[in-house]
């Protein structure tokens, strides 16, 4: 019996926002033969289809869902240089010579979110200039040398706000100084999403939606890939899925976890939510899996995220356990009331990398990129595509950061347990700050 993946988006703040009548594409029901299967319809493969496409490859993509259905269309919206393990573990595991190449392909991924919403036309998008990097204790110099660090290596500019100067963007009691970036900008995903997959197709893909696959085999001069009511043949394949992943690819399966993480949205109100948040940069703080909000609806709502677990199922007081850690930042919003609450799945590697690459079998992958997904997914779609068209071999920078086994299920447990560990350590440093 055959089973249809169900068509409907999850309610999140941006389906709200997008058109009520998404064009669904058809479901592959045929065989077909193309250049490259990308198997995945978030950003990662959108952005690989649409710098194949544009080459002139023939590109098939198929999602097993709707375009942007997973984690690109419910994330935060924020777009901003670096990975999740931070350079200094980078570093540590590759040198400083490539973790700075690894920084500057991070900043190259923000800037190609920017150009493709300029270039493309994706005005829904509605990009907002500036991230503040919070801290909730006192650095000392330790952020202005920071930004010291990042202009003299890397010629990228941010400013730093003490407590005064950063007083008259938020007030809040918990935070102590912070660094602005206005090369960083926040944005509606999904739309960015729906724009880059109707420029793939006006360059030549094909998406198909509601479609899974359900089986890769290596075939002669290439790949089949076997779906629900077709098969494509095709000389390349990409898998560029994330949390929502299955055992399609043993190897990619084993190799990261589904980590939840939750997002609110308040109802609207200006005046309340302008008494602690003046400003439209999007806040986010250095703590391990910290906060990360900004405002929308034209300043008349918060959209706020946070926590992590590694729990696939949504618990309960999700929006309690938000809404306490909003106004423990600031009392002032005791009162604003949340209006809708989500989860959606991120994949991490054991590494904390993206995992980006090509398997011995000669299985293309661009996934894991562990709540860094607006740069990482751009940048990783970018030197996929190149690497498929013979373009370079840029790549072959992440192959340092390879297919790890995260332990199954004693891993997840060992994440979760980690990640109070960091809290504990933040709450501590907070503490003595």
């Amino acid at each position: 019996m055959i089973t249809t993946p169900s068509t409907d988006y999850a309610d999140v703040w941006y389906r709200r926002q997008a058109p009520s009548d998404i064009p669904l594409q058809p479901a592959l029901n045929q065989r077909i033969e193309t250049d490259v299967c990308i198997i995945g319809g978030g950003l990662a493969g959108l952005t690989t289809a649409y710098h194949l496409a544009k080459a002139g490859r023939q590109v098939a993509v198929v999602e097993a869902r709707r375009i942007g259905w997973g984690a690109s269309g419910r994330n935060g919206g924020f777009c901003s240089p670096g990975f999740s393990l931070g350079y200094e573990g980078i570093a540590a595991r590759v040198g400083a010579a490539a973790a700075k190449d690894l920084f500057r392909m991070s900043v190259e991924g923000v800037q190609i979110v920017a150009d493709n919403i300029r270039a493309l036309g994706i005005t829904a998008a509605n990009p907002c200039p500036g991230i503040l990097g919070a801290v909730r204790y006192n650095a000392g110099r330790g952020l202005a040398d920071h930004r010291d660090w990042l202009a003299r290596e890397f010629d990228y500019q941010v400013a730093h706000l003490d407590r005064a100067a950063l007083a008259e963007h938020l007030s809040s009691p918990r935070y102590h100084q912070a660094l602005h970036d206005q090369n960083a900008f926040h944005f509606d995903p999904l739309a960015y999403c729906l724009g880059v997959a109707r420029a793939a197709e006006a360059a030549g893909a094909v998406i198909y939606e509601t479609t899974s696959a359900d089986k890769i085999e290596a075939a002669k001069g290439g790949w089949t890939v076997t779906t629900p009511q077709g098969r494509i043949s095709a000389r390349e394949v990409v898998v560029t899925t994330g949390g929502y992943t299955d055992r399609l690819v043993p190897d990619l399966h084993r190799a990261f976890l589904p980590i939840a993480t939750y997002v609110m949205i308040s109802r609207a109100a200006p005046e309340l939510i302008a008494s602690a948040i003046h400003t439209r940069s999007a806040i986010g703080d250095d703590r391990r899996a910290g906060d990360y909000y900004r405002l929308v609806d034209d300043g008349k709502r918060v959209l706020w995220g946070g926590k992590i677990t590694t729990r696939t199922t949504e618990p309960r007081d999700l929006g309690k356990l938000l809404h306490q850690t909003m106004t423990d930042t600031y009392p002032q919003l005791a009162g604003l009331e949340i209006d809708t609450v989500w989860t959606g799945l991120m994949s991490y590697a054991r590494h904390r990398m993206p995992q980006i690459g090509k398997l011995p079998s000669g299985l293309w992958h661009c996934t894991a990129f562990g709540g860094h997904g607006m740069n990482a997914t751009a940048i990783g779609g970018r030197v996929v595509a190149e690497g498929i068209l013979g373009q370079s071999e840029r790549y072959r920078s992440f192959a340092p950061f390879g297919l790890e086994w995260t332990g199954g299920i004693v891993g997840m447990a060992a994440v979760q347990l980690t990640y109070w560990r960091y809290q504990a350590m933040d709450a501590w440093r907070e503490r003595k700050g």
